[in-house]
């Protein structure tokens, strides 16, 4: 009876120690990421990708909100060092249009706060991020911090990890 007391405890310590450090479930409870990751979608999380380089640019990021307790899904756009602006709902990445066949515009004849930004050079240590359903995401070009400042810059330390998206 103890032996299987034993590799209960252990299967249970295996698991818990899996879900911290290396992978986990989550769902999509948002449009945000609309088209590509639809609301209700169960995907994963990979929690060591991050441990060993940084993200790049395109991948879709979990991380803990700036403003909020709850975790989101957004993509990076920018990196350290990268000049971003948004001009008329286009992001202009190192003076080019950032060629997005990811991103969607719901009410593309209105005018919405973040549609003109010009948001400077990347900080080392962190990142841009937007959702791809763009006009209804609440994402790097709104937050503000605690003094009603832009918070358009993510630290890494915020990340919990790449999504991973199973065929």
């Amino acid at each position: 009876m103890r032996r299987i007391l034993f590799l209960a405890f252990l299967g249970v310590a295996a698991a818990l120690l899996l879900r911290v450090y290396v992978v986990e479930g989550i769902y999509i409870a948002s449009a945000s990421m609309e088209p590509t990751l639809s609301v209700g979608r169960h995907l994963f999380v990979n929690k060591l990708v991050y441990r060993f380089r940084p993200p790049r640019r395109g991948e879709m990021v979990v991380f803990s909100s700036p403003v909020e307790k709850k975790e989101l899904v957004k993509r990076v756009i920018g990196v350290a060092g990268d000049d971003i602006r948004i001009e008329a709902k286009q992001v202009i990445l190192n003076g080019s249009i950032l060629v997005e066949p990811y991103g969607q515009h719901t009410r593309a004849d209105e005018e919405l706060v973040g549609d003109d930004l010009d948001v400077g050079r990347v900080p080392p240590g962190h990142v841009f991020l937007l959702g791809d359903n763009r006009d209804e995401s609440g994402d790097s070009r709104d937050w503000l911090d605690a003094q009603g400042e832009d918070l358009f810059f993510i630290p890494l330390s915020l990340l919990k990890g790449k999504l991973v998206q199973l065929p």
